[in-house]
């Protein structure tokens, strides 16, 4: 198991960007997949981001448009995911997960996942 701990989140203008960062206990880059999930009131949890083992070719929902690029710090265990031209649609519970076997077409997919971090909350709102 690996605990994971968001942050970055709060409160953004419509068009404005965060830092939203996933820090492991432990280094797991070339153990574990990572996701990046958010859930707004109300709705189901949504996949954003995969890195998969050892972080080559990171896959993206459609939604994202390249507005949301994510990179890594090996040393420090951490993966950052930094939305930009965020909407006020996008207010939600930002969460990283973490699995070691994930399928491709399960790479979106929360319920595959078994370490989930607590979430960080983004408000987008003027």
């Amino acid at each position: 198991q690996v605990q994971l701990v968001e942050s970055g989140g709060g409160l953004v203008q419509p068009g404005g960007s965060l830092r939203l960062s996933c820090e492991a206990s432990r280094f797991i880059s070339g153990q574990y997949n990572v996701g990046w999930f958010r859930q707004a009131p109300g709705k189901e949890r949504e996949g954003i981001s995969f890195i998969p083992k050892g972080g080559s070719r990171i896959f993206y929902a459609d939604f994202v448009e390249g507005r949301f690029t994510k990179s890594s710090d090996g040393a420090k265990n951490t993966v950052y995911l930094p939305p930009n031209n965020l909407t006020p649609e996008e207010t939600a519970v930002y969460y990283c997960a973490a699995g070691r076997a994930i399928l491709t077409a399960d790479r979106l997919a929360a319920n595959k996942y078994n370490n989930w971090g607590q979430g960080t909350h983004v408000t987008v709102s003027s």
